[in-house]
């Protein structure tokens, strides 16, 4: 009797046993499955930080100061993005190819460098909603009284770096083009009227007259095209996206993107 009665609680024990055990498997897998949901946004959260790729040498996106701080248009956009989701921004610096290699082989969680949104781009990446809107701008000085309009450009001579497309723009309305390095020195010889116009980034024009409102240059025309550029990041990962939008939304909704924006550009430049 007492054999029988010691076999039937050994078969209960073992059946309260195998339950338990299927139930902290089910607990397990379930818990498995959450993580595996969160994704990159739960292995951000978990780790308490944000790996971010940018150049470091794109005044006023993302630069170093005179002390050697990084920081910058973008830069600081990126920081307040960290700070919304309750992590700390690390940024990786690397040149304009690099940042996309970096992507590709998870060295960072996205990118934020003034990364144009286009359909060629958005075959391999996810964007979030565009953080800042540039326009093609005709740029003039300040006595020209002839150039008006982006047809008025046939026959002047129109600063442009070659290897820029806002060339091709200047070309297609007639100008006779004058090699520059860049922006900076296209302006110089617009200062001293050594050319008649250049075709350039209007976000690189509000950054100039910031920093020298003196300089006797205006826009006289707008392009109707303009370039979005979004935070870049891996396909897949729609709940981090979903999160970034979230942050820039609140910001923008705050005011808190403006006052970046202002201290940049004396602009709001996310329209």
């Amino acid at each position: 009797m007492k054999k029988r009665t010691l076999a039937l609680l050994l078969i209960a024990f073992t059946m309260v046993m195998a339950a338990c055990g299927g139930q902290n498997g089910n607990t397990k897998s379930e818990a498995g499955k959450g993580t595996a949901e969160a994704g990159l946004l739960g292995e951000i959260k978990a780790n308490g930080k944000i790996r971010i790729g940018t150049e470091g040498t794109y005044p006023p996106f993302t630069y170093h100061d005179e002390s050697g701080k990084l920081t910058g248009f973008d830069v600081e956009i990126a920081e307040e993005i960290a700070k919304r989701l309750g992590v700390t921004a690390e940024f990786s610096e690397a040149k304009w190819d690099g940042m996309f290699a970096g992507l590709d082989a998870k060295r960072f969680d996205l990118v934020a460098n003034q990364v144009s949104i286009n359909d060629e781009r958005k075959k391999k990446y996810d964007f979030s909603d565009p953080y800042s809107v540039s326009k093609a701008v005709l740029i003039v000085h300040e006595d020209n009284q002839d150039v008006k309009s982006f047809a008025d450009l046939k026959g002047k001579k129109a600063g442009q770096s070659l290897t820029s497309n806002l060339t091709e723009l200047a070309k297609a309305n007639g100008a006779d083009i004058v090699q520059t390095d860049g922006f900076n020195q296209a302006i110089e010889l617009l200062v001293s009227k050594r050319i008649d116009a250049t075709v350039n980034d209007g976000l690189s024009f509000l950054d100039f007259k910031k920093h020298r409102p003196e300089a006797k240059v205006k826009v006289v025309a707008e392009h109707e095209s303009a370039s979005s550029s979004g935070i870049l990041l891996r396909k897949g990962e729609q709940t981090l996206v979903d999160a970034l939008n979230k942050a820039l939304a609140d910001m923008k909704a705050d005011g808190t993107y403006l006052t970046i924006s202002k201290k940049y550009f004396n602009a709001d430049i996310s329209k």
